[in-house]
């Protein structure tokens, strides 16, 4: 095999892939580039690339046409949003992906924020470092916080990151309230979590999650009215999709102290642009979109292409097929 790996990708996977044929590194972590489908198309093909790994390129019609040699390309992210799995299975290629990779990186995030937010700690951390710490006892009072236990938190979308941030809840003594019309009581994920709809769950949780695709459906399921069920010692946490939130319902909230603050890893452009409503509130919690930035997200998704490479390889139905017809027709 001769593949070419433009996602960050583990030392212990790129020995693999050498062990296969060969294999060029140019993750776009490094080289802060991303390719026009026909031009990595042109080259997998005047270079022989048969395997292509990705996390941020886009794999449309265009490269595909253009890559006659490609067999096997893989996606090191859960979404199927970059590619084109119906050209891919015309002509031949088989999609796989990494769903769940970064799950344990974005729960542990959304605790984190949650964190922050009830104990003040990045304020803290600024008020100390900007020299204002002269009386010794200010901070007791002017810094105090709630405990996540004993809170109720309230988890949109039991996915794979909601089911995990719920464990997270429990595990630090927080009662857990969930919604989700796709999953029903009983089924797995849900042991010790209490289903609720969506507006009772605002109207008694301490800190909502959310944890939902971004679908036509979910596209603004956060807006004004919701917001107002919350109460306003509540927090909002998203790490998601911006697009779940309204973006000025929500900041609208935050400044009449409506709710008590929210923190979001998600954004509608990236950076955030300095006229962003959410600048300069001292309610707001933002971080740069770095929910799935850990070393173990990387070395997950590398071990999970690995395996399913060595599936196709010998012939057996990768695990994480994503184009599912082109399995039938390679058999035939």
């Amino acid at each position: 095999m001769n593949t070419l790996v433009l996602a960050p990708f583990s030392n212990q996977g790129l020995a693999a892939l050498q062990g296969l044929g060969s294999a060029t590194y140019e993750p776009w972590t490094e080289t802060r580039r991303l390719h026009s489908p026909e031009e990595l198309g042109t080259r997998l093909a005047t270079q022989g690339f048969d395997t292509l790994i990705v996390e941020a390129d886009f794999l449309f019609e265009e490269l595909f046409q253009a890559a006659s040699p490609l067999r096997f390309a893989a996606i090191c992210r859960a979404a199927l949003n970059q590619v084109d799995l119906d050209a891919a299975t015309e002509h031949g290629v088989t999609v796989v992906h990494t769903p769940g990779r970064n799950a344990e990186a974005v729960a542990e995030l959304a605790l984190g924020l949650m964190l922050s937010l009830a104990r003040r700690i990045p304020a803290s951390s600024a008020y100390l470092a900007s020299g204002a710490w002269e009386d010794p006892t200010e901070p007791y009072t002017r810094f105090q916080g709630r405990e996540l236990a004993g809170s109720t938190l309230g988890v949109i979308g039991l996915g794979q990151i909601g089911r995990r941030v719920a464990a997270l809840g429990r595990g630090v003594s927080m009662r857990v309230l969930a919604y989700d019309p796709y999953v029903v009581p009983g089924s797995r994920g849900t042991a010790g979590l209490a289903l609720a709809g969506l507006d009772a769950l605002l109207e008694h949780s301490d800190f909502v999650c959310v944890h939902v695709p971004e679908t036509p459906e979910t596209t603004g399921m956060l807006g004004a009215r919701e917001l107002a069920l919350m109460r306003p010692t509540a927090y909002l946490v998203n790490v998601t999709s911006q697009a779940v939130v309204d973006a000025g319902a929500l900041a609208a909230a935050l400044g009449a102290r409506a709710i008590a603050g929210a923190a979001m890893d998600v954004h509608e452009a990236h950076p955030v642009p300095p006229d962003s409503p959410f600048i300069g509130l001292d309610n707001a919690l933002l971080t740069p979109h770095v929910g799935g930035a850990t070393v173990e997200s990387i070395e997950r998704h590398s071990a999970m292409v690995i395996a399913d490479l060595d599936r196709f390889l010998s012939g057996r139905r990768p695990r994480h097929l994503a184009n599912t017809d082109v399995w039938a027709r390679r058999r035939r």
